[in-house]
């Protein structure tokens, strides 16, 4: 028995403490959803750098090189040739040739495409930061779940400290013969769920780490401690609703991408409606050609103005014009339905806090109270006016009341850590 109560009570020397602050850089560094957010928001940038080539000149040049006849080819501009041999004879043929062309008008629709994409990487870069904001919340609600598990861990202790000590003083009693042999059965009984407590206490604390580390995005060990941290009060946090609900819309990253996307499928539209009128291009090309022996065969440039209009293609600007539409028309519900959720956020966690705090003060009364009566209990069973049951019941009322005590700290932990992240800060 001295040798599994040691057991229970062995801990390893911890490399070290983790601090709240330090485990939020660490899964700023790793956690690979941040990681795969950044990727999407590098993605849409890349996007608009292709929509905004259609504006810019586009220059291309091309090299070739041809076995080829020499037998008279007719060409527009060319009088006909007549009393001309053919033959299998055959030269090298070196081309070149450099094209120039601009863009010059096409109604808004490349612009405006350049514009849409621009506000869709903003509206991922806003996706980004909601991202951050939700790990930010995982890794505090993990950690102070972590924090809760190690309280309760030292209350298990302390209540299995206890149990030995009434074990003892009851083995004394018995062999002295001034208490009946089932005190001290009922004595061991409580001794040995007080073992099966503080052994679940340790896994639930373990266990705790783990979904820590997840949430940091760690793959490693589990040996350190955490630090005994909790959230200080937060501005407001016993105020109005209105002041807060209006600094969240303001500062949520989600309400900012459902905005942006709204105004990206506004430009989508007008992009799409430009397809209805024609486009405008200039360009400009040169060639040059030479034969096997420096042969110069003769150079030649053209430069001219190219006008587009596609006046029937089956309804295809129509839909396109169709589907854009509906896209807005989904993008602005969905940021109504992001305006009603961030009020429904402030408020859950205004109103969890609030909660939360009452319970904290009655809860640390309660174990002032179980506190107390444990005291009295000890005392009269000690001097033989108490029951070994009423001693049992003072002592689990006690570790209830500490275990209450250390849960709706975690309660207002989270609730607190749910108030910053409905209001949009880290």
């Amino acid at each position: 028995m001295i040798a599994l109560f040691a057991l229970l009570f062995a801990q390893a020397a911890p490399a070290r403490v983790l601090t709240l602050e330090e485990a939020q850089r660490v899964a700023q560094e790793r956690q690979p959803q941040l990681r795969a957010a950044r990727g999407n928001t590098q993605a849409a940038e890349g996007r608009v750098e292709q929509s905004r080539s259609g504006l810019l000149p586009q220059l291309s040049a091309v090299a070739s090189f041809d076995r080829t006849t020499n037998n008279f080819l007719f060409r527009p501009g060319v009088a006909a040739r007549t009393g001309v041999t053919t033959s299998w004879d055959s030269i090298n043929v070196f081309d070149t040739s450099v094209t120039l062309s601009q863009l010059v008008w096409d109604f808004g629709q490349t612009s405006n495409r350049w514009r849409a994409f621009q506000a869709s990487a903003r509206a991922t870069a806003d996706q980004e930061r909601s991202t951050w904001l939700q790990l930010v919340l995982q890794v505090r609600t993990a950690f102070f779940n972590a924090v809760a598990n190690k309280e309760l861990l030292a209350v298990a202790r302390e209540t299995l400290t206890n149990q030995r000590n009434h074990l003892t003083q009851i083995e004394g009693f018995v062999q002295e013969g001034t208490r009946a042999p089932i005190d001290l059965s009922q004595a061991r009984a409580d001794f040995a769920n007080a073992q099966v407590q503080v052994i679940n206490s340790v896994n639930a604390y373990q266990r705790s780490k783990i979904l820590l580390n997840q949430a940091m995005g760690v793959e490693g060990p589990i040996d350190y401690e955490v630090a005994n941290e909790a959230l200080p009060p937060q501005s407001g946090e016993d105020g109005a609703l209105d002041p807060l609900l209006a600094a969240a819309l303001e500062a949520r990253p989600e309400i900012a991408s459902a905005t942006e996307q709204v105004k990206a499928q506004q430009l989508l539209i007008k992009s799409a409606r430009g397809a209805y009128a024609p486009s405008i291009a200039a360009g400009a090309t040169f060639v040059s050609a030479a034969e096997t022996g420096s042969n110069y065969l003769g150079w030649n440039a053209a430069a001219g103005v190219t006008l587009t209009w596609n006046l029937f293609q089956g309804g295809f600007t129509t839909g396109l014009v169709h589907e854009a539409e509906g896209n807005l028309g989904f993008a602005a519900a969905q940021l109504d339905v992001l305006r009603q959720q961030v009020r429904v956020d402030v408020d859950q966690a205004l109103l969890a806090i609030r909660a939360a705090k009452g319970a904290l003060s009655s809860a640390r009364d309660a174990l002032v109270a179980a506190r107390q009566r444990l005291t009295l209990a000890e005392g009269r069973y000690q001097n033989g006016s108490g029951s070994v049951i009423e001693l049992g019941d003072a002592q689990i009322a006690a570790a209830a009341a500490a275990a209450q005590v250390v849960q709706t700290d975690f309660v207002l932990a989270t609730a607190r850590a749910q108030l910053l992240w409905a209001l949009g800060r880290a």
